[in-house]
């Protein structure tokens, strides 16, 4: 995550069905590590809006997608087989 931090943005609450949508610039959104569909808690207190984002664990799915087998592929023993390992 970057160091950065930017202050006294503004943005407008608009309109989005029957809800309303802040649209969150690319520059604020990089800086909060933040990207599309990330995960937010969001804490509402008179006069304030706070967006947090929220670490979740990678699943199993996810994992799996960024699994490389040409880096992570293949059995590496440090020793050799000793017994009746099938080879």
């Amino acid at each position: 995550m970057s160091t950065a931090t930017i202050s006294n943005t503004q943005s407008r609450v608009l309109p989005w069905g029957n809800a309303l949508g802040l649209r969150i610039t690319k520059a604020v959104a990089k800086v909060a590590g933040v990207q599309s569909h990330s995960a937010v808690t969001i804490t509402a207190e008179p006069g304030r809006i706070i967006i947090e984002s929220v670490t979740t664990r990678p699943s199993l799915d996810d994992m799996l997608a960024h699994f490389d087998p040409s880096r992570h592929g293949g059995e590496v023993m440090a020793f050799p087989p000793v017994g009746k390992e099938v080879l």
